[in-house]
């Protein structure tokens, strides 16, 4: 609502200046260049994001240190704090990282964006920029046009950079204009009425451009030219910092809880920065002027005394905010809560939208959510469709003996718990996964790794399916009076809770492969089990233990037990002992990409 109701009347606003001043073109073209060659650079680093920076990001942010050191050296490289936005939000979203760490990374990433400042200051006011552009657009453009993706990556980060050097000299060119008919210092406010209004204004024009580095450059560029005063420069880029904040906050109203809370933490890091920075402004500025000297920077030399209070004020907010990151995500986990939509019916809460950003995340969270679909919904399904108790399964206590004195029947409507615990999430992990599959280009693996994961989840739903009819006979038979059908049912509920036992062992263990011979063992037997198959239902019709009914029922869930196994056991070799080669398929998918 906001964005809809903002674009015309920026488009109004820009169009009127447009009339009224002709001369405004240069800068507003250099805003637009600019602003392309962020985009492009984005565009160019999100090819090689796939697999080098999401490896990175899952390994570097077990400490604080380490997520903050991430966000700030891959915001300095890519100059794109949306892209490690995205990424970050993406991998906590499925559980790759936690909350701490996205955090850290995105305290990192704000101190990154200074970058932007000691570029432009340095480097982009100091030469003839269009000279170093003209060259990097010519090579990336070629680059661009190449097949191979790897080329194309490249092509579009170095014509990103031309562009975003070239949009520095269009706009140093329009102030320069602007400075020859009229002079914006002369309007300068001072005094805490000036620290409002341009903070206010720094706000309002990172809204407009939806890039507080952007902004920076706007403010630089217009401080280098004379335009503006150092002192109005340094709320313009306070008001910047405050302005990048409302933009993600808007950029996340339609997205889950995870995408919410980190959007939380940055509002509030940068509002305490950014009160810090107003509150303490005279001592900052003083804390510049010493660095400046200390250093050898020129009195006069505002453009590198505005990238020192930029960066002071953004180091000084992490050192405030860091010993509060607990108590946040406490508030931040009590503020946004997973608001239940139907009373007892299960819904996903790995799959959305933030993870479809890369096939590896996009994979691992098809994964997290089928491991938590078997391992908490078609566990108790099966399990008390045994007449078992999951704790009986996953403790210590041999199952004949389980079996023996679990005699207690437990009510159970399977078909209920399919649709309120099941239903939803199966239907749910097939959309995804075939949206998965046709949003990339795959490789004929990597598109077997998403339908591996189809299968799992059909196994589960067969299984649920089995169970159904089997424990309608258990019901009736685990009581008879009958001591052989009786023994024949408790043989058959050992049989699956043998293999779940071994599933959960599987699951637990921090080396899932070493359950693997043990469950293709389980797999074989379950095979050969079958009542009808190893003579014991012609030795009981014989020997006239059992009536035909009985017979009958025997064979069909004897049948059912052997495929129960098979597919539990299928399933859990593709959640757990296979999910890693699922995962590299991706890798690999880059390392072909890079051989064509």
């Amino acid at each position: 609502m906001i964005r809809k109701f903002l674009f015309p009347i920026i488009l109004l606003l820009i169009g009127y200046v447009f009339f009224i001043s002709p001369t405004f073109k240069d800068v507003a073209a250099g805003v637009a260049i600019l602003l392309f060659g962020m985009i492009m650079l984005e565009n160019g680093f999100n090819t090689f994001a796939e697999g080098s920076i999401q490896k990175l990001l899952r390994r570097a942010t077990d400490k604080l240190y380490k997520s903050l050191s991430l966000g700030f050296v891959t915001t300095a490289l890519l100059q794109s704090s949306s892209l490690i936005s995205v990424i970050t939000i993406s991998f906590i979203s499925v559980g790759l990282i936690g909350m701490h760490a996205g955090i850290g990374i995105i305290f990192g990433a704000n101190i990154g964006t200074t970058v932007t400042a000691w570029l432009i200051s340095s480097f982009g006011l100091k030469i003839k920029v269009s000279a170093l552009a003209m060259p990097m657009l010519a090579f990336g453009i070629i680059f661009v046009f190449q097949n191979k993706r790897s080329l194309k990556g490249v092509g579009n980060v170095m014509a990103g950079l031309g562009f975003f050097f070239l949009g520095i000299h269009f706009m140093k060119e329009g102030f320069e204009v602007y400075k020859a008919s009229f002079n914006l210092a002369e309007y300068a406010i001072p005094g805490f009425g000036g620290l409002m209004v341009f903070t206010l204004l720094g706000i309002m024009i990172t809204l407009i451009l939806q890039s507080s580095s952007a902004t920076m450059a706007l403010i630089l560029t217009a401080l280098a030219t004379g335009q503006i005063t150092y002192e109005n420069s340094l709320a313009l880029t306070i008001g910047a910092n405050v302005g990048t904040t409302i933009t993600a906050i808007i950029g996340t109203l339609g997205t889950k809880i995870a995408g919410k809370r980190l959007a939380g933490a940055h509002f509030v890091f940068n509002m305490v920065t950014g009160l810090f920075a107003l509150i303490f402004i005279s001592q900052l500025g003083m804390l510049v002027d010493i660095i400046s000297e200390k250093t050898g920077v020129a009195a006069n030399n505002y453009t590198i005394k505005l990238s020192i209070f930029h960066t002071i004020f953004n180091v000084a907010g992490v050192i405030i905010m860091m010993p509060f990151i607990n108590p946040l995500v406490r508030v931040l986990n009590r503020v946004f809560v997973e608001k239940e939509k139907d009373l007892g019916i299960e819904y996903p809460l790995f799959l959305n939208e933030n993870a479809l950003a890369y096939p590896q995340a996009a994979l691992q969270a098809l994964l997290d959510e089928s491991k938590r679909l078997f391992e908490k919904s078609a566990f108790q399904i099966v399990s008390h469709g045994l007449h078992l108790h999951r704790t009986d399964i996953k403790g210590k206590e041999k199952l004949n003996k389980v079996i023996k004195r679990s005699r207690e029947e437990i009510e159970v409507d399977i078909d209920e718990m399919y649709y309120n615990k099941v239903k939803i999430i199966y239907s749910k992990i097939i959309k995804y996964a075939s949206l998965a599959q046709s949003k990339f280009s795959l490789t004929p693996e990597a598109m077997a790794a998403f339908t591996r994961i189809k299968l799992a989840n059909r196994n589960v739903v067969e299984v649920i399916k089995d169970i159904r009819g089997l424990h309608k006979n258990i019901s009736q038979y685990m009581f008879s009076e009958n001591r052989y059908i009786q023994k024949e049912y408790d043989r058959l509920r050992k049989k699956i809770s043998v293999v779940l036992r071994e599933v959960y062992l599987t699951k637990k263990d921090e080396d899932p492969k070493s359950h693997l011979d043990r469950l293709e063992i389980l797999k074989e037997k379950a095979k050969k089990s079958d009542a009808m198959i190893d003579g014991t239902l012609d030795k009981l019709i014989r020997e006239q233990k059992i009536s035909s009914v009985m017979a009958t029922s025997l064979a069909n869930d004897s049948d059912n037990v052997a495929s129960i196994s098979k597919r539990l056991i299928e399933t859990a070799e593709l959640l757990y002992i296979d999910s890693d080669t699922l995962i590299s398929l991706t890798e690999e998918e880059k390392k072909k990409d890079k051989k064509k």
